[in-house]
């Protein structure tokens, strides 16, 4: 052991970045699968030929996904990693002595042109294309669910109402949007007891632990490879999450040409109309608990026990009386669908009456009446389908949807965002969702440099 003698410094070094970065080095594996020619010509009308240079968007998107990879979520403290890590600069194609952009470009370009353009969704899009290309979307079977994500709002800072919030404040990003969608009447808005004044469109409510301001971030997913094919924002909502399902499905169709078989999915989208559009619009197979309200606790005879006759439009009980939705001639015309999407079939009260099946059919009423939701060709179809073998494998599958919502809180560390509005929770889920899909590339479709493959002896 020894003092080590100081020692003149180098006059020239030859340093390059190529040669310290190791071949199994996860930023090397997703590089192989980035090509930003696509995102610079999309990008082109929105750059100026005056002025000062611009940042180039390559460096800016490189940036933000390492971040996302690596849970660098802040701005300010992703360009002091960039500034100091070899592995960083040579993902960012920076040099040792290239200089890092300001946090501050991040903000000017997110509100500006990447959300004109539309950029972050451009830049998922072709990352699902990479994956198409590697035969890792298969298209037989989706999977679909939602998670809830605390959004960047105060649990404490809250108006009671439109009003009360407009009375406090109306000049930030977020609470412009919310009146935006206010006024368009897209359905993002409804009644609340409390609106977030920093963030209006995220709704409180009690999730894991005390309650709080939550986004819904919702994955369709391809169950061969976990391959995320599409991903979508809304506030938490049970009908806005399955209308996002529908839109992704209808996105994914347009822009892969693909349709699934089957649709995997928890009883939150076994509604009658979603199973309808799955049916009968799209021709995909709901493999999805149907929503049943129709269980008696009573002990008494249930929808099952009745016998339906599509020719005659009634039940027959095990009586072998008819429930009808109406008898003789109606004075008033019934063309309408009745409230909830339901049609009621009774029994006569004389024929209940004389009934020794009575006490175990209706035994606090004088009649039996059922509801019939006019989508229940659609659950019957649904209803079977739970009795198959496959149906047993797809409860399986499904929770592939539930695997990657854990990536995406502990891995990645997006369990709050940081971005307000529901164009950036949009922004954030859209990143991550990149991420997760690249990480996928790089573990089943990464191919080392051939000069690393040594030559057989």
């Amino acid at each position: 052991m020894g003092q080590r003698p100081s020692q003149q410094n180098e006059l020239f070094y030859d340093f390059c970045l190529e040669k310290h970065i190791p071949h199994d080095h996860l930023l090397r594996q997703i590089d192989q699968f980035l090509d930003f020619e696509s995102i610079r010509s999309h990008l082109k009308s929105y750059y100026s030929h005056t002025g000062r240079p611009s940042v180039d968007p390559e460096l800016m998107i490189r940036m933000l996904l390492i971040g996302y990879c690596y849970g660098i979520r802040s701005e300010r403290r992703l360009c002091e990693e960039v500034h100091f890590n070899l592995a960083y600069r040579w993902f960012c194609r920076l040099g040792l002595e290239d200089a890092v952009p300001d946090h501050s470009s991040f903000s000017k370009n997110r509100h500006g042109r990447f959300r004109e353009s539309d950029l972050l969704r451009f830049v998922f899009d072709a990352v699902v294309q990479q994956c198409q290309e590697q035969q890792l979307i298969q298209g037989e079977g989706f999977a679909t669910d939602a998670s809830y994500v605390r959004a960047d709002a105060s649990w404490e800072r809250y108006a009671t109402s439109i009003s009360d919030l407009l009375a406090q404040r109306r000049d930030s990003r977020a609470v412009k949007e919310y009146l935006d969608a206010l006024d368009s009447d897209a359905g993002l808005v409804s009644e609340q007891k409390r609106i977030s004044q920093t963030d209006p469109l995220s709704r409180w409510m009690l999730k894991y632990g005390p309650a709080r301001f939550y986004y819904c971030t919702n994955y369709l997913i391809d169950v061969e490879h976990n391959v995320i094919v599409d991903v979508e924002a809304t506030p938490t909502n049970r009908t806005l999450e399955v209308k996002s399902t529908q839109k992704m499905i209808d996105r994914v169709e347009d822009k892969l040409g693909i349709t699934p078989k089957r649709l995997l999915a928890d009883t939150a989208y076994g509604t009658g109309p979603m199973l309808d559009w799955l049916v009968n619009q799209k021709g995909i197979k709901p493999h999805i608990p149907v929503v049943d309200k129709t269980r008696r606790k009573d002990g008494a005879f249930e929808v099952g026990d009745f016998q339906w006759d599509d020719k005659k439009n009634e039940y027959r009980c095990p009586g072998g009386q008819a429930l009808k939705s109406h008898r003789g001639k109606a004075r008033t015309s019934r063309k309408g669908v009745p409230k909830e999407n339901t049609v009621i079939y009774r029994s006569r009260p004389s024929d209940c009456s004389a009934c020794e099946w009575k006490p175990r059919c209706c035994p606090n009423t004088a009649h039996r009446k059922i509801a019939r939701s006019i989508y229940e060709d659609s659950r019957n179809v649904a209803r079977r389908i739970t009795q198959s073998e496959q149906y047993r494998a797809s409860q399986k599958e499904r929770r592939k949807v539930e695997v990657l919502f854990a990536h995406l809180k502990r891995i990645l560390g997006l369990d709050r965002l940081r971005l307000r509005g529901l164009t950036g929770a949009n922004d954030e889920f859209l990143l991550a969702a990149t991420v997760q899909n690249l990480r996928q590339l790089a573990k089943t479709s990464y191919k080392p440099p051939d000069h690393r493959i040594s030559a057989p002896a």
